[in-house]
């Protein structure tokens, strides 16, 4: 299917705030100019989101927008595998990685403009064993944090309340032992970070150079260290994109790689906690298309 045979499009917006019932509205002015119909549903309670979605690929459209953050593309993601439909990605998170990855500006026209002028490209998900997701899962600090942030925090202090979390959770944070592989060749290291990653943005900062999105293969990145200060210095120096960034980080990559922790630990798939280890970590190879800058 070529860009200019798209004749029909769904649009299902994460708007369980108020923020995101105003970037609905946006996104809807911003659409009205584009050549077809775009079907479009605001979803107020995040528990309806997979319904809305199985019943606007029931119409067969040629074209799927989602709009929200990485975990609602993620987490939306498995429905359309298997359908002959492309992907269309409104960035209306906090970090956007994914839409990062794929070079999809942060504005809502700017990535309409992408809806409108892009090209189908064809990508890879990554998978933590049958679940699959766009960007990145991780263990360490980003479970922990996600997993144990007091509801409402984030929504009543916002950014300061959810930074005052986490540095509260690097407090009590430990570094654990990262297995991968099995048997006799599998590798055992001290790590503060486990990154496993289908994209090289993470919390919307570029940490993984050697994931793409189309490489065919899953990158799993371990910040090695027995110290938590390790994990602050990897941190900064990607932020800044420094030379040191490199230092004591290992990646794996393969088309399947068999992960486990000591003790076992949580996994943050996008920024929700959906697993623990052990799990098998791969790659599904050009499974979607993706409506990309052309």
């Amino acid at each position: 299917m070529s860009n200019d045979t798209i004749t029909s499009a769904a649009l299902v917006v994460n708007a369980k705030s108020r923020k995101g019932q105003k970037l609905f509205k946006r996104a809807c002015a911003a659409m009205s100019g584009l050549p077809y119909e775009v079907d479009a549903h605001a979803v107020e309670d995040p528990k309806d989101l997979e319904a809305t979605v199985l019943s606007a690929l029931a119409k067969k459209p040629d074209l799927l927008i989602l709009g929200g953050g990485d975990g609602t593309v993620s987490g939306l993601v498995d429905l359309m595998v298997g359908h002959d439909v492309i992907l269309g990605v409104l960035p209306l998170g906090t970090a956007n990685s994914f839409a990062r990855t794929l070079g999809i500006p942060l504005t809502i026209e700017g990535a309409v403009e992408v809806i409108r002028t892009g090209k189908p490209r064809r990508i890879d998900l990554g998978m933590i064993d049958g679940d699959y997701f766009a960007n990145c899962a991780a263990m360490g600090i980003s479970p922990k944090i996600a997993e144990t942030v007091p509801h409402g925090l984030k929504k009543m202090l916002g950014k300061v309340g959810y930074l005052s979390w986490a540095a509260y959770q690097y407090l009590r944070f430990r570094p654990f032992t990262l297995i991968v592989g099995e048997g006799p060749t599998a590798v055992k290291i001290r790590v503060v970070e486990v990154r496993i990653s289908n994209g090289p943005y993470h919390g919307g900062t570029e940490l993984v150079d050697a994931a793409a999105v189309d490489s065919g293969e899953i990158v799993v990145q371990a910040v090695m260290g027995h110290v938590k200060r390790r994990l602050v210095q990897n941190w900064v120096s990607s932020v800044f994109r420094l030379q040191s960034r490199h230092e004591k980080v290992r990646d794996f990559r393969g088309k399947s790689l068999k992960i486990n922790t000591i003790p076992p630990l949580p996994i943050s798939i996008d920024g929700e906690v959906l697993a623990r280890t052990p799990v098998t970590a791969k790659v599904a190879a050009g499974i979607i298309r993706v409506m990309a800058p052309a």
